[in-house]
């Protein structure tokens, strides 16, 4: 389809060249209050090296997330963040988060009413941008998450075929317009001189390659600096590294008139994925599509439930045992990698995590889960204490 623009020329409206490593200072926007509440009872409790960890976290660069709000409201928003990103000489890092139908309406439900909506609200943000440096990543989950993946009804309605089928119509109607509206927030982002665009693939324990590069290409990342990986998830630094690279060039396999279907996965063997790409993608970097990665919250990998105790453990809810990740930095070491960055704010809640069963308790924590973006102290003082690298002081 468009996957002839990826490589080659790139089109008017992209802004293709990825962040430069060497001049972007990254910028710290104000904590979340609670943060700095917590640390105050830390050190009062005298637990003081955890106060200090808190405090440093709290002070770590990390992404502002647009949601809500009219057009008027976002748009001076964006430009209070991007200025004061500015007087700092720090580029800030934008999460646009307000795409229609938004997470089936589960946990971090939200988003605008419709397509006309959703335009005019990213054309605001992009008016607020302006000739400022930013960082943006389009629509977390957006792209791995469509209407078409959303449960469909239960009860007497999941039983009466006209009705299936009408709601199967319906959620593929939806779906069109959700690339449509991905693809269009990265055109109209991309039009801007200092921009960098990035579209959300997941996290290597989601979709596999063969199946994120189609939804990509959809969502328009030819038009786009590149990609982001592990967004408020906890994946390891190395299996993001790898997903990210089979990303990359499954997409300018696709480029070259390849199919998505033929491209390695995230769970071949990577000796043999290795092989194909020497064979089939003998590219530089700097003629592929590179990636963001959020390092916020992988410290400690990914979290495995106990075998068999739950229907369903939502192992990427309110995780116990995890850590922070990687500093956020453009400096990765990796020629793909374009920045590791704290997307996800960490001590945030994902949600009121119930495991499949009837709640409201999270039955692996014993307590009821504050709300999505809540904070939640239980957590934050968990990745503090198991941050890799280490954060609280010595």
């Amino acid at each position: 389809m468009a996957s002839a623009l990826l490589l080659g020329s790139p089109p008017a409206t992209a802004n293709e060249d990825p962040v430069d490593a060497v001049a972007t200072s990254l910028y710290a926007p104000a904590a979340n209050p609670a943060a700095y509440h917590q640390a105050d009872e830390l050190e009062r409790a005298e637990q003081r090296r955890e106060a200090a960890g808190l405090r440093a976290m709290a002070r770590t660069p990390h992404a502002v997330w647009l949601a809500g709000r009219t057009p008027d409201e976002v748009r001076n928003e964006t430009r209070g963040v991007v200025r004061d990103a500015a007087r700092r000489k720090a580029t800030p890092t934008l999460v646009l988060y307000n795409v229609p139908g938004r997470d089936c309406s589960l946990y971090s439900a939200g988003g605008l009413r419709d397509t006309t909506e959703y335009r005019a609200w990213v054309g605001a943000v992009a008016e607020g941008i302006g000739d400022s440096r930013a960082i943006i990543l389009v629509e977390p989950d957006a792209l791995a998450l469509v209407p078409a993946d959303c449960p469909s009804g239960s009860g007497k309605d999941a039983k009466d075929a006209k009705k299936v089928k009408d709601a199967e119509a319906a959620k593929a109607a939806l779906t069109a317009a959700r690339y449509a509206q991905v693809a269009n927030a990265v055109t109209t982002l991309g039009t801007l001189p200092h921009a960098k665009v990035y579209v959300d693939a997941g996290h290597p324990a989601w979709h596999t390659v063969d199946s994120i590069v189609p939804r990509l290409i959809k969502g328009g990342v030819q038009h786009a600096t590149g990609f982001s990986v592990n967004v408020s998830n906890y994946s390891t630094a190395d299996a993001n590294a790898w997903y990210g690279k089979l990303i990359s060039s499954c997409l300018a396999h696709v480029d070259k008139g390849g199919k998505a279907s033929a491209c390695p996965t995230q769970k071949w063997k990577r000796a043999d994925a290795q092989r194909w790409l020497d064979r089939h993608v003998p590219l530089a970097p700097d003629r592929m599509k590179h990636f963001i990665t959020d390092t916020s919250r992988n410290g400690q990998g990914l979290w495995t439930p106990p075998a068999g105790k739950y229907k369903d453990a939502q192992d990427w809810c309110n995780p116990p045992g995890r850590g922070l990740g990687a500093r956020p930095t453009t400096r990765t070491g990796d020629p793909l990698n374009d920045a590791n960055l704290w997307i996800k704010t960490p001590g945030e809640s994902d949600g009121e995590c119930l495991r499949g069963t009837k709640g409201p308790k999270d039955p692996e924590r014993g307590t009821v889960d504050p709300k999505a973006g809540v904070w939640f102290p239980e957590q934050a003082l968990e990745l503090v204490r198991l941050a890799k690298p280490a954060i609280m002081p010595r």
